[in-house]
């Protein structure tokens, strides 16, 4: 989907800034990541539904939001298919992305990633513990075991959160969309919600270690229902994902740097 918005130009990082981030917030994430993930080993020694872990990665969300000093909100509460598997596909910005899915979405979900998280420290071990899924894209075989595993994740009724990009995007807009999630969708038969997360890449940008607080969004347009598509539907269905997350994406995001200007700069 072409579009001619283009994204604001980056403000420059004061000395504040840098010397608040690095010798107060980049701390706190580190010891609440590793504080939280002990918990969450802990929890899996007698929790094999992943509930109590799950519940742990919340908390451990919601504090790297306040650490960051940024708020959220849900816009299309409504959509979300509570008590229902699904397929729920968003674009990638920032490593905030995970905070503010876990934080906000109501229900315990399985998440597809490359594979490179499960070798950090703490998070990857909770990670392997709680039952994500791990994506290796290293072979063609291990790509369609991964996805496999994401569809037995489906069918036994657990909903699943994907971000189809592969990977962060380094300049602020969408990147273009693997077709895994929508065959996942398609194989299990179940409906791709499309959620566009606004305003973690200003937060913290690929390669950028400064934190910036500002007003975060996490919208949820209509499920996309897959009820009689085949395999031979998965680039239709992508491409009807990629529309509906990038419609989302670029309309909030002028609402989010609005917000962001009228608040002016926080601490």
């Amino acid at each position: 989907m072409s579009t001619t918005v283009t994204a604001a130009p980056a403000k420059p990082y004061s000395r504040y800034d840098c010397c608040r981030t690095y010798l107060v917030q980049m701390p706190l994430i580190g010891l609440s990541t590793a504080f939280f993930g002990s918990l969450s080993l802990t929890a899996s020694l007698w929790d094999r539904s992943g509930r109590q872990q799950h519940a742990i990665a919340r908390i451990w969300a919601r504090t790297l939001l306040r650490i960051s000093r940024s708020s959220a909100q849900v816009v299309g509460g409504e959509h979300l298919l509570r008590g229902a598997p699904a397929v729920y596909t968003a674009n990638h910005l920032s490593y905030m992305d995970t905070p503010v899915i876990f934080s906000y979405l109501p229900f315990q979900f399985r998440i597809l990633a490359r594979h490179d998280l499960w070798k950090i420290p703490f998070m990857g071990w909770h990670l392997r513990r709680s039952g994500q899924i791990p994506v290796d894209s290293t072979s063609l075989r291990s790509q369609v075991g991964s996805l496999n595993r994401g569809v037995a994740a489906l069918k036994s009724g657990m909903p699943l959160v994907v971000f189809p990009e592969g990977g962060r995007t380094s300049d602020g807009h969408l990147k273009s969309f693997m077709s895994g999630p929508a065959w996942m969708a398609i194989r299990a038969q179940v409906p791709v919600v499309p959620v566009a997360l606004v305003g973690t890449y200003e937060l913290l940008p690929m390669h950028v270690y400064h934190l910036r607080p500002r007003p975060l969004l996490l919208v949820v347009g209509e499920p996309i229902s897959t009820t009689g598509l085949t395999t031979r539907d998965v680039d239709a269905l992508t491409t009807q994902t990629h529309d509906a997350i990038s419609a989302m994406y670029y309309r909030y995001s002028e609402l989010t740097e609005d917000a962001a200007q009228a608040a002016g700069p926080i601490g």
